[in-house]
């Protein structure tokens, strides 16, 4: 049986609410917290040339590996907007091996570049575990479009019986991706599995929406959390999400 936390949390490109500050490092102690077996993370930027020169504290190189030094060490990021400055995506932090990692485009037109990251786990050498990093769109066609695409890309790369977590932001305030994920591919998200409803993640200060989700598969949930208040306050405009999971 395996027994691990993982956590997912959108980190509006590591600045604080109307991009005042930089907050990459009290979003990685807040993070290390939590003391996740995987990260799920959400814009994540890969590069860029000008923040450096107007922040003092922003760190070198990319945001995810900044985030993963000396806690996970192994990560993966998938570059999905790209512009003139860098590029920003999503990231998978593990403390275990990372196998074979692929990134899709899933962009539904050109005026927002989304993804989906797919990486195999390695636990132990006892069981692999599939995990995918998502953000969607914002807008319903769109929406529907990233979420049929990901159900294909699930049916055809991974095996049925395989362990599978899927996290991140899918601006799914609706909810409308739920019964598509239970009865297409067998997912639930865990904390309609634990408290009987999505967790609202959006806005960080009084959390209304809910935008963020971790769905499993092969998993049963002993305890999930939403991330609010305190030290996580004036970090990104999302919560954070995390839960504990046991292989079934």
């Amino acid at each position: 049986m395996i027994t691990l936390k993982i956590a997912t949390y959108n980190i509006h490109k590591g600045f604080s609410h109307f991009n005042r500050r930089v907050v990459l490092h009290e979003l990685r102690d807040r993070l290390r917290e939590l003391d996740a077996d995987i990260v799920f993370l959400q814009e994540v930027q890969g590069e860029h040339m000008h923040h450096a020169e107007r922040f003092h504290n922003y760190p070198d190189g990319a945001q995810h590996e900044f985030i993963a030094e000396e806690v996970w060490p192994h990560s993966v990021y998938g570059k999905n907007s790209v512009y003139e400055a860098g590029h920003h995506g999503n990231a998978i932090l593990s403390r275990f091996p990372i196998l074979q990692s692929l990134n899709m485009d899933v962009s539904a037109h050109r005026f927002e570049s989304r993804g989906l990251l797919h990486c195999e786990i390695d636990f132990s050498g006892r069981q692999h575990v599939h995990c995918l990093c998502a953000h969607f769109g914002l807008f319903a066609k769109g929406k529907r479009a990233q979420t049929r695409a990901l159900i294909e890309y699930v049916r055809n790369r991974i095996p049925p019986d395989a362990p599978l977590i899927i996290a991140g932001d899918f601006n799914d305030w609706h909810n409308q991706m739920g019964l598509k994920m239970s009865g297409e591919l067998g997912m639930h998200d865990v904390f309609h599995l634990h408290n009987g409803s999505p967790a609202r993640s959006y806005p960080a200060a009084l959390p209304l929406l809910r935008l963020d989700r971790i769905y499993v598969r092969g998993f049963t949930v002993s305890h999930c959390d939403v991330h609010i208040g305190g030290d996580w306050q004036r970090l990104s405009d999302h919560a954070a999400l995390s839960a504990q999971l046991k292989s079934v």
